[in-house]
């Protein structure tokens, strides 16, 4: 990627809408638009003439002929997202009208960007940090309120502060030993050496404050998987249509309706629940069937709560039991559903569950069932400050290696090894903080994040 370069885009989803934006981002950003925007009216100029942060009216046009009607505002450099000169041009909705004039730009001496280049610059420019620009990400596919929050909490640097300090923390300490490395005569003395092993001590603690906060970050920016199992006919598609408030499976009195997989998402007390719809379990009818109860199984497999709905008209079959066996090892919830008529289930001792009671008719036990999924999800209250620490897996690896590290600094303090040794070990503590906000990158780990995002962002 070259920064010198200037990049363009789609920036809205491709489709027809009501409005599209492209946007341009570089040092000839201005002089590329020039050349496509002709200013209708008084107020109206040439990107290159306008102040930033303005608005102008007119169409695009290529040799002479109007491509479009448009808006396009001017953000000069340094006040924008890329640290850049930035130019978004909002065109009407539309597949053709967008690509036309995303063309138009590319043939003016703009190049097409890759994905996710827009933040990549911003990162590189030093608008954000790593862990911000991977806030961005969040904030786009955030599915619930709590995830929106976590990732504006993340992207507006409160995880990234604490990470900051941490880091400075552990460079303090190791620029202590080294000096000791550098003068060798002087021992560092008792009371100093305490001081350095609190605060290793305290940058353990907080490192384990964090890593504690990794499932519920992981639960909130891609959702839990939670399986609807069950025999033939017990309820699974209505219930997914019920905790989806929309008819989303088909319902039907015959058997083995459902012969593939159905995903769905819902939000369950703030948290995003990927639910599956199974085939019902059973030795199947058909080819068809064996097909969806095999992907059934794959699903189940990946599951990482299993949601077991049970006919609470009738009693307990031995198909019934041999779930309750097969999948007694899995985070689940029991369901009885049919709570409305007359009830004959009756669950042995031996599997130690307690049923939630629903009614996929009436709709009664729902919001018990939906307080059960999110305790066993998320134990306690979502507190707000919880959110704004929230790590991912890159931060949950990068801090593991930093604590053992850390720890075995504190090892080595401790029993009098010589110095060298703990401050090679601060070393790859620091670097590894220090690859949570970008401060220690590669060229790969920024390819592999970046990657990720969709063209125009």
């Amino acid at each position: 990627m070259l920064l010198h370069d200037t990049i363009a885009a789609i920036a809205t989803p491709l489709g027809e809408g009501g409005l599209a934006v492209l946007r341009l981002s570089g040092a000839d950003a201005l002089a590329v638009a020039d050349k496509c925007f002709v200013p209708v009216g008084k107020s109206s100029v040439k990107p290159s003439a306008a102040d930033t942060h303005t608005i102008h009216y007119g169409h695009i046009e290529r040799a002479g002929r109007v491509l479009d009607e448009v808006l396009v505002a001017v953000m000069r450099a340094p006040r924008t997202f890329t640290r850049e000169h930035v130019v978004e041009i909002s065109c009407h909705g539309g597949l053709l009208v967008a690509k036309t004039i995303l063309d138009l730009l590319l043939e003016n001496g703009a190049r097409l960007a890759e994905p996710g280049e827009f933040t990549k610059r911003a990162f590189l420019n030093g608008r954000i940090d790593l862990a911000q620009a991977e806030a961005v990400a969040d904030l786009i596919h955030a599915r619930t309120e709590l995830a929106l929050s976590a990732a504006n909490e993340q992207l507006a640097g409160k995880l990234s502060q604490r990470i900051e300090q941490l880091r400075d923390d552990l460079v303090k300490t190791l620029a202590h030993i080294e000096a000791h490395i550098d003068f060798p005569d002087e021992d560092i003395a008792p009371d100093t050496k305490d001081q350095l092993l609190k605060r290793l001590a305290r940058a353990v603690e907080f490192m384990d404050t964090l890593l504690r906060t990794a499932n519920e970050g992981q639960i909130l920016r891609r959702g839990v998987r939670a399986a609807i199992i069950g025999r033939p006919n017990a309820g699974k598609s209505s219930l997914l249509n019920q905790l989806l408030g929309h008819d989303r499976a088909i319902v039907s009195a015959t058997p083995g309706t459902t012969r593939d997989t159905i995903e769905e998402t819902a939000n369950i007390r703030g948290l995003p629940v990927v639910f599956i719809d199974t085939a019902g379990l059973r030795d199947a009818g058909d080819e068809i069937e064996a097909e969806g109860i095999r992907r059934s199984r794959e699903s189940l497999a990946k599951a990482e709560l299993i949601l077991h709905v049970l006919d609470g008209s009738e009693p307990l079959t031995p198909s019934d039991e041999l779930l309750l066996r097969e999948f007694a090892d899995k985070k689940r919830i029991l369901v009885r559903n049919k709570s409305d008529q007359a009830g004959q289930l009756k669950i042995p001792d031996e599997f130690g569950v307690m049923p939630v009671a629903v009614s996929c008719v009436t709709g009664a036990g729902l919001e018990t069932l939906k307080d059960a999924i999110k305790e066993c999800l998320w134990s306690g209250e979502i507190r707000a400050e919880m959110l704004q620490v929230m790590i991912n897996a890159r931060h949950q690896e990068a801090l593991k290696r930093a604590r053992e590290s850390v720890l075995r600094t504190l090892d080595a303090l401790r029993t009098g090894l010589t110095l060298e040794l703990p401050a090679m070990e601060l070393r790859i503590a620091a670097n590894a903080v220090g690859e949570i906000v970008g401060k220690t990158s590669t060229e790969d780990l920024l390819d592999s994040i970046f990657s990720q995002f969709c063209i125009g962002k």
